[in-house]
């Protein structure tokens, strides 16, 4: 039995950083790592710091989160530039477990949480997490942004509330009511801090806009004493130091954190994936998912023990990472060491930080991760998509995540149903008599891809890939779509990602056969503006005349 379950982990787990010294790890290799760990850290102070206080928790919590998850993450995850911390999709979540279950059960719930990541990995659940519907993603990710933004409202305005409230509606009620004690000073540091936010990148591109507003507007508010809430003022002093402490279990109570804890171990895995999948991108590496989740769950396992709170691979710092030059995990563990640091040596000067301040960091952060391009993209959409995003966005803002979560999965899952039915009912049969069967005689130069049935959720990343591999070794790609009865928003998504990167690589597309229905969504998609309205044709036969005139074209020029 144990060496059976040793087997099963030693297929699963196999984390970058060891397959990196495996291949040799070099001075040139080090010094990329230091630079981009040591520029990370400095970028994720004022973020980790900001997302403890919006969740409700002291400020040193998420610098604990940031250091020993950052950590973890970086040692045993599958990714080679992930950089993992707490992010601001986590703040509702930890925000409403703190009201429900105070800090204990949150430990409880980050700790189950993990064990439950693990276990998806170890269950290669990795590739399952990936294909959420689109929709369903930017639905409550918009809605993350709204409750983010609201929750920041008090400290960004100055107004003098002792609880708010933890409803949305109850919230804003509150803000209102309580708007004569508005504080000037706080509205001037929040308005301040998101402009230098937003335009110190134009001037200065190698520190981060929040570092330089959290030093501008603290060291303002310190000169000219103003009368503004500060870290110091609402939470006392930070602690230069964190320790090992065990929380207190109560088997009787367990079963009352399973909810939060699957919902903390769902959103952590879609968002550490999504991040690794946006990582590969950028670096052109393939992270290996089930590791991530396994090394996800073991930071969510650790972490709570040193007082932190759940954390997941973030999407921006990663992204920050790898464009000053993160090569390898070491960037990630430079990145926990340099925050380690300033804890140990920088804490009473963090406390001195505005709250105000904060707030304008958040609402940046809230609008970065409100994807308003994509929400209205889906609007424009199938009926059915528009259903799931409206309904998972709503349930978010107003009732809670965990909820919407569940709801989002079970109503996709529904509607994708009803569609399958709809189609084997009404779908009639066709016969294309122009279908040229034989590419024998074809130029070399052209492949001939055929998407058979729904570009979905479920199917559209493994199309694409394909797509891409045989795009990109071919001139001419003719994209055959007779047989596609229709296409959602996932499938759009990762077609125009595929279709950017042919066009990029000067590989010409045709699409072939394309009906009415998928027709309409292509072009609600602005799909058309990247391959060109002159390369879709009602036949396969046509198609081929087009890739043949576009090879002649080339020859003679």
């Amino acid at each position: 039995m144990h060496s059976f379950f040793y087997r099963i982990v030693e297929s699963v787990f196999k984390p970058k950083l060891f397959s990196v010294l495996k291949e040799g790890y070099t001075a040139r290799q080090f010094s990329s790592d230091l630079l981009s760990g040591t520029v990370v850290g400095i970028v994720a102070l004022p973020l980790a710091i900001a997302f403890a206080v919006a969740s409700g928790v002291s400020p040193e919590k998420g610098l604990i989160t940031a250091i020993v998850a950052g950590f973890i993450i970086s040692f045993f995850g599958g990714s080679r530039v992930q950089i993992g911390g707490p992010t601001g999709a986590f703040i509702v979540i930890v925000y409403s477990i703190l009201a429900q279950h105070g800090l204990n059960g949150l430990i409880i719930s980050t700790i189950m949480a993990g064990i439950l990541l693990v276990v998806f990995g170890l269950l290669k659940l990795g590739a399952l997490l990936k294909y959420f519907p689109h929709p369903l993603i930017v639905g409550f990710t918009s809605g993350i942004a709204v409750v983010i933004f609201s929750t920041q409202i008090r400290d960004a305005l100055g107004l003098e509330i002792g609880q708010v409230p933890a409803g949305f509606m109850a919230k804003w009620s509150s803000y209102v009511e309580n708007l004569s004690t508005l504080n000037f000073y706080a509205v001037g540091i929040t308005a301040i801090t998101i402009l230098l936010v937003v335009f110190s990148k134009r001037i200065i591109r190698k520190v981060p806009g929040s570092l330089i507003a959290i030093v501008a507007c603290t060291l303002f508010v310190q000169i000219f004493n103003l009368p503004v809430l500060t870290i110091e003022s609402f939470f006392g002093d930070i602690p230069g130091s964190f320790h090992f402490e065990i929380p207190q279990f109560e088997l009787s109570k367990l079963s009352t954190y399973i909810q939060p804890a699957l919902t903390i171990a769902l959103l952590g895995g879609i968002e550490s994936l999504l991040s690794a999948v946006v990582a590969d991108g950028m670096t052109g590496s393939r992270h290996r998912s089930n590791t991530e989740l396994i090394a996800q769950g073991i930071a969510n396992i650790v972490t709570p023990f040193f007082g932190g709170i759940p954390a997941t691979g973030a999407i921006a710092r990663t992204a920050t990472n790898v464009k000053n030059g993160g090569k390898t995990p070491v960037a990630g563990i430079f990145h926990a060491i340099v925050l380690l640091l300033i804890m140990l040596f920088f804490g009473r000067w963090v406390k001195l930080i505005p709250m105000s301040a904060l707030a304008g960091i958040l609402i940046v952060v809230a609008y970065n991760m409100s994807e308003w391009r994509s929400f209205r993209s889906i609007l424009k959409g199938s009926f059915f998509d528009i259903i799931v995003l409206v309904s998972t966005f709503l349930l978010t803002v107003l009732v809670d995540l965990t909820v919407a979560i569940q709801i989002g999965v079970v109503l996709s899952a529904l509607l994708f149903m009803k569609r399958m039915a709809d189609l084997s009912n009404t779908l009639p049969v066709l016969i294309d008599t122009d279908v040229i069967e034989d590419y024998s005689d074809l130029p070399k130069e052209i492949s001939i891809y055929e998407i058979s049935g729904p570009l979905f959720f479920g199917s559209a990343k493994q199309y694409c890939e394909v797509l891409k591999s045989t795009g990109l070794n071919s001139k001419i790609i003719i994209i055959r779509m007779r047989h596609v009865p229709f296409v959602d928003s996932t499938g759009i998504t990762n077609l125009k990602a595929a279709l950017k990167i042919l066009v990029h690589s000067d590989t010409k597309v045709i699409l072939s056969g394309v009906n009415d229905n998928v027709n309409g969504a292509l072009e609600k998609a602005d799909v058309y503006k990247i391959i060109g309205n002159n390369s879709i044709f009602p036949s396969f036969e046509n198609a081929v005349g087009e890739a043949l005139k576009h090879i002649q074209k080339k020859s003679v020029h």
